[in-house]
């Protein structure tokens, strides 16, 4: 009978967005120096740690290089086909990555493992050398990253990622120096051991936030039913129904609701009224939560129609 939309973020906002594409194209060519300089270091070292770091490196390299191609994406406007554009790639690129990095943590505990029971020589001169190389370049781009870690799931990923791997690089120079000094072969296939652990846990916390946005659960603080509520509340509203709220991608959560009010609003011209307290007690009351919301107003007659069609 009747709806109503309140825009918070619109589709476009993506296109309008400041864009971090500059940051991460450095991040992504710092991580593949990094990915290079280790790659030559694990054959000269045959170390574990450094293999791992250079496996995980790798895989930051392509998340990072996944990130600047979804970043490129999200700047598209949306069209008549793709009503958000392009918002949600970057929760498609959050997703690839931390499926990368379980495999990368899978691999990294195995191997781990293996090499505890029977350590190889590890050489740690050149495997300190290339753990500070990877250390140096780490903080340079955790540097270029940090400010923008909180702008959506792909800057907060890649920025992860990053940081991580600048961990990693720092599990790579102790290890170098315990061996230095003790000759305790053994602590290069621990150092592979933390890095897996440090990949795996951040990568499940990843896939988990995709896998909430991807099935569409209700945001985060928003509770459905106190919505309900609150619209139940308003004079003339006499049901509430087909309450759906989700999160198209970081920073726009979208909600809706059918609202049966009374037929004399209709017929008065009291409906327009009607629909501006209920867009104005969803604004108030949940505007953190709440970035898109679409109203549609009902009679009671509709109502009744509506749930013999669903039977």
């Amino acid at each position: 009978m009747g709806a109503g939309h309140s825009h918070g973020p619109t589709p476009g906002d993506g296109a309008a967005a400041p864009s971090h594409r500059r940051r991460l194209a450095i991040a992504f060519g710092l991580t593949s120096t990094i990915v290079v300089a280790q790659a030559v270091g694990s054959v000269v070292t045959g170390s574990l740690a450094l293999l791992t770091d250079t496996a995980h490196a790798l895989t930051d390299a392509a998340g990072l290089l996944v990130a600047l191609v979804a970043a490129t994406l999200m700047h598209r406007p949306a069209d008549k086909r793709r009503t958000w554009g392009f918002r949600r790639i970057e929760v498609i690129a959050a997703l690839g990555q931390a499926t990368l990095l379980i495999a990368v943590g899978t691999y990294a505990a195995i191997e781990g493992v293996r090499r505890l029971v029977a350590p190889p020589e590890v050489p740690s001169t050149e495997l300190l050398v290339f753990g500070i190389v990877g250390l140096v370049a780490n903080i340079i781009g955790i540097t270029i990253l940090s400010s923008s870690r909180g702008a959506n799931l792909n800057m907060r990923a890649a920025f992860l990622e990053v940081l991580n791997d600048a961990l990693g690089s720092l599990g790579v120079i102790v290890a170098a120096i315990v061996i230095a000094t003790t000759g305790y072969q053994r602590a290069d296939a621990i150092a592979g051991l933390f890095i897996a652990v440090l990949i795996v846990p951040r990568a499940f916390a990843i896939l988990r936030q995709t896998f909430r946005v991807l099935m569409e659960y209700t945001p985060d603080g928003l509770d459905l039913d106190e919505v309900r509520t609150h619209i139940l509340a308003l004079d003339h509203v006499r049901d509430v129904h087909d309450v759906h709220a989700s999160t198209v991608a970081t920073g726009l959560p979208v909600i809706s609701a059918h609202v049966v009010v009374d037929d004399e609003c209709f017929a008065d011209g009291h409906a327009p009224d009607i629909l501006q307290r209920i867009r104005t007690c969803v604004a108030e009351h949940f505007l953190v939560s709440v970035g898109h919301s679409t109203i549609q107003l009902e009679t009671g007659r509709l109502r009744e129609s509506e749930s013999t069609a669903h039977a």
